[in-house]
């Protein structure tokens, strides 16, 4: 069976019900017919180009001959018919580039291209890159390159008659060598393109590749746009721009921009704003520019995409180091928010980050910009609302007293808001003054606090919010229950308490008390989540001493709480970089919450988790493995989980008899990883053992999540791994990490265990543990095989680069063979392949134990790399790979590229006559400067 046929079997096996076979570029040598049927369907698989891409790789690949040489493509009728195949896609797709420079690759494009002129009686040996256009009038018509815009070349502006492109018909007849009774050797036998069309064209990207070239050369905006003026005329002349593929607006944009960068002014108001502006711009004249910015704000003739260009530009320069443009950016983004304002835009971030740390010179400016912007004469009513809006929006985002005083005194402020809406906004500027300058004196007891006199309910539901001093938030309540009676608990709808605790919160009788509790842990949880651990102490301390006077159980709830702040705060230090073991008290509370047990509690199951991940990160094995009473191992989940991980990382150092605790482990995980089938489904299908599943799945996410001792994070990446390969079942493409040797080989019932959750915690858990540690090898090979095997192949490779920059000094050293295996090599060989990067292929094939020749030839004899391939020839040490180059070089006729293969084996520490030491000491030179080379590629 052939491979195709093979192809197809598994494609047949492997689908789902009802879904159309693709069909292979084969079938098209069986059934002429085929192909145009195929490309007229609405949405053929595969695509045209595609196809172009498979004829062509089919019919350039090479031969071998009896003596197992490598031979070029045989001239036959099969690799014909499929050039031919290839040109009628190209043909039926009407030649358009932008769609084949989008699907094709740069040498597949060229191949394409060179093929059409082989059909079209060019002389042979001529490329289209080398095309004299000029004798194509004079021939009578029988190709499509002279035609289509794909010659972009200054001799087709000198052409005057219309052309003609192959057709599909045109081909079918080359195909069938009707050439004897004349119809394709007639000049109307194509599609038509004018010449107009075709000038109108390569006028068009001709200027756009001057228009590049003018940052370096300013003559070249001129030769820009005389190609643009001559677009736009032709445009006009056409009827028809059916073969014409440019955008219209974007040709607009050129030709503004040139007549802007050639100085040339015409009528046009705005292209004559243009140029005074980057006029100044050239001149240096900044505050010009400024105050042309404030007159456009008046006339708004500048489109504000320019105005906002311009900016850029400014802070382009003053990233570069230019002097004194920090104020102007400023002044110019002010400028524009005012413009923005008067339109009733929204004001840019930018804008709004420098009113953060606004200084009195900055505000005068925005007032005056802002009175300078107004019409002098009767502004508008639109302009006068907007700015109004404005001057609020500037008071509500100053702080400072002073500042808000400048601006509500100033003349525009007294005359575009009205006498209420003045005494409303400045009674707002106060009070927020106020509340920003609250203090109150610290007091003996949390309870003896009296109640100020109250003011308007919202304004101190808005102080609730935002507070987080304890005595100040119980004053607030105070007051706002001798106002109002509802619970002022749901003031915020974010403030939230875990639902374990909710029920006696809610218990509470006094409605007071209730809030007060409710509030005080809800904003200490959100502190804890943002690891301000020290206003959470605080809002913690004083719930308990709060529910201490009448709730033993919200008292020991309390006592959790703040355990389980204490053990977040150290490992929150420890993950910043500390290396200071937990205190023992610290270390003794765990231990006593582990075996804590009180009848009616409600627990949080974080807090176990967390607490059994504190003890496995500070090596607390002896307590996990020997002293935890067993009727707690027996009882909770996260102590069992915990105490076979403690085992089991303890015996990993030991001889590989030590099996029974990792294979306990290994149990534990794939019942947690498993799907009973027996439990009937609940009503939206899904199975009723899932949401029991899903919990224990929890356990081990957020085991990972609150590790960061390596050897933990070690274990369970490697036990996922190897369960993940199990399930997998995919030999040739498994992910490796350590220790994998210590868990079984097989699964009793695999198809009860959820694929995609172990897929996704394997993921997560390398990528977790890298942040941990960025330079663990193995972690970081074990990433880089998980990108491999899902086809991520540039990924991959800066993977496998990086462990090997990790163990070797950044490859100052050579990299150990543990870390760089023969399979490690081969998968990085095959990453390059796949990106058509064919020297590195070869290269890297002399890395492995035994050089892989038949890799490297095979690599080496493709045209179509991707990388810099004789740069590269400096890095090969195997003289028999250097030969082989330069044989096939010669074979091309590649002279240049000869030379360099011949200069390398010239090299005298090459000589297969030196002593061993030479040659190793040569290699392992080349390997060192090939890897550096890579990872500047790739890094």
């Amino acid at each position: 069976m052939s491979v195709e046929a093979a192809d197809r079997v598994a494609a047949v096996t492997s689908s789902r019900p009802g879904t159309p076979l693709q069909t292979s570029w084969f079938e098209f040598l069986l059934d002429g017919s085929l192909l145009e049927n195929h490309l007229l369907k609405p949405n053929p698989d595969p695509t045209g180009v595609q196809l172009i891409i498979q004829f062509l790789e089919q019919a350039s690949k090479p031969s071998v001959n009896e003596q197992n040489q490598v031979q070029p493509p045989a001239d036959n009728r099969r690799n014909r018919t499929l050039k031919l195949l290839a040109l009628k896609v190209a043909a039926h797709l009407k030649w358009d580039l932008d769609v084949l420079e989008k699907g094709l690759t740069i040498p597949v494009l060229n191949m394409l291209l060179n093929e059409l002129l082989c059909v079209s009686k060019v002389p042979p040996g001529v490329k289209h890159v080398d095309l004299d256009l000029s004798t194509l009038p004079t021939r009578k018509m029988s190709s499509g390159s002279d035609t289509s815009n794909c010659l972009i070349t200054f001799q087709s502006l000198q052409l005057k008659k219309d052309f003609y492109v192959h057709t599909l018909r045109t081909l079918d007849l080359l195909a069938a060598d009707a050439a004897a009774n004349g119809e394709t050797e007639s000049s109307t036998a194509g599609l038509l393109i004018s010449a107009d069309e075709l000038h109108c064209q390569v006028h068009y990207d001709v200027g756009g590749i001057f228009f590049q070239q003018g940052c370096t050369d300013q003559s070249a905006y001129q030769k820009a746009r005389d190609h643009f003026r001559q677009t736009k005329e032709l445009l006009k002349k056409l009827d028809s721009t059916v073969h014409v593929h440019l955008d219209e607006k974007r040709l607009a944009g050129y030709w503004n921009a040139c007549k802007a960068l050639t100085e040339q002014c015409d009528s046009d108001s705005q292209t004559t704003g243009y140029n005074h502006i980057n006029s100044l711009i050239r001149a240096h004249s900044y505050q010009a520019v400024i105050e042309a910015f404030i007159k456009d704000n008046v006339s708004r003739s500048l489109p504000n995409n320019f105005r906002r260009s311009v900016l850029r530009e400014f802070l382009y320069k003053a990233q570069q180091g230019e002097s004194g443009l920090d104020e102007v950016c400023h002044k110019l983004c002010v400028c524009n928010a005012v413009r923005d304002a008067l339109e009733g835009e929204i004001l840019s971030v930018r804008f709004q980050q420098l009113l953060l740390k606004p200084s009195k010179r900055m505000v005068d400016f925005i007032l005056e910009v802002c009175t300078l912007s107004l019409e002098k004469e009767r502004p508008s009513e639109t302009s006068r609302k907007n700015m109004a809006i404005f001057m609020k929006t500037l008071c509500e985002s100053l702080e400072e007293l002073p500042l808000l005083f400048v601006v509500s005194s100033h003349k525009l402020f007294m005359e575009l808001l009205k006498e209420e809406e003045r005494k409303v906004l400045v009674e707002q500027m106060r009070k927020r003054s106020a509340t920003i300058n609250l203090s109150a004196k610290p007091l003996p007891s949390f309870y003896d606090i009296p109640a100020s006199a109250s003011v308007n309910i919202g304004q101190l539901e808005q102080q609730l919010i935002l507070l987080l001093e304890p005595r100040r938030i119980r004053q607030i309540l105070i007051e706002l229950h001798g106002m109002a009676e509802r619970p002022f608990w749901r003031v915020n709808s974010k403030w939230e308490v875990p639902p374990d605790y909710i029920n006696v919160i809610l218990g509470i009788k006094d409605n007071l008390t209730k809030d007060l509790v409710y509030i005080l842990m809800a904003k200490g949880l959100h502190c804890i989540s943002i690891k301000d651990f020290a206003h959470a102490r605080q809002l913690f301390s004083a719930c308990l001493e709060l529910v201490t006077e009448f709730s033993p159980k919200l008292r020991q709830v309390m006592l959790n709480e703040m355990l389980l702040l204490e053990v977040r705060a150290h490992e929150t230090m420890a993950a910043e970089g500390s290396k200071e073991r937990p205190p023992p008290d610290l270390v003794s509370r765990v231990r006593g919450y582990l075996e804590m047990r009180i009848h009616d509690l409600p627990l949080r199951q974080v807090v176990g988790e967390e607490c059994v991940a504190f003890m496995l990160n500070w090596r607390e094995n002896d307590y996990l493995t020997l002293q935890v009473p067993p009727s707690l191992v027996m009882n909770n989940p996260y102590i069992k989980l915990g105490q076979l991980l403690a085992s089991t990382c303890k015996e990993l150092p030991g001889p590989k008899e030590c099996r029974r605790t990792a294979k306990e482990l290994w149990e534990v995980v794939v019942q947690i990883c498993s799907m009973s089938i027996q439990h009937k489904r609940n009503n939206d299908g899904r199975v009723g053992l899932i949401k029991h599943r899903e919990s224990s799945m929890g356990i081990l996410y957020r085991y990972a999540a609150n590790t960061q001792e390596p050897l933990v994070l070690t274990t369970l990446i490697s036990l996922f791994v190897r369960l993940h390969s199990i399930v997998r079942d995919d030999i040739v493409n498994e992910v490796t990490a350590e220790h994998l040797t210590i868990w079984p080989s097989t699964l009793a019932n695999i198809q009860a265990v959820d694929v995609e959750a172990v897929a996704v915690t394997v993921k997560e858990l390398v990528s977790y543990a890298l942040t941990l540690n960025p330079n663990n090898q193995s972690w970081l090979i074990t990433q880089a095989d998980i990108y491999f095997v899902t086809n991520q192949y540039s990924a991959a490779l800066n993977l496998y680069l990086q462990a090997g920059a990790v163990s070797s000094d950044f490859f100052t050293k050579a990299v150990p063979p543990d870390v760089y295996t023969d399979q490690v090599l081969k998968r990085m060989i095959k990453c390059c392949s796949m990106m058509n990067c064919h020297t590195q292929v070869a290269v890297l094939c002399q890395f492995l134990r035994e050089v892989d020749y038949m890799t490297a030839f095979k690599a080496l004899q493709e045209q179509n790399s991707h990388d810099a391939m004789d740069s590269f020839y400096d890095y090969i040490w195997d003289v028999t790979i250097l030969e082989y180059l330069t044989h096939i070089h010669h074979k091309r006729g590649e002279t240049e590229k000869r030379q360099i293969a011949i200069k390398a084996i010239g090299q005298a520490e090459l000589n297969t006559s030196n002593p061993e030491e030479v040659l190793q000491l040569a290699a392992q030179k080349r390997k060192k400067r090939f890897l550096q080379a890579m990872a500047k590629l790739y890094f």
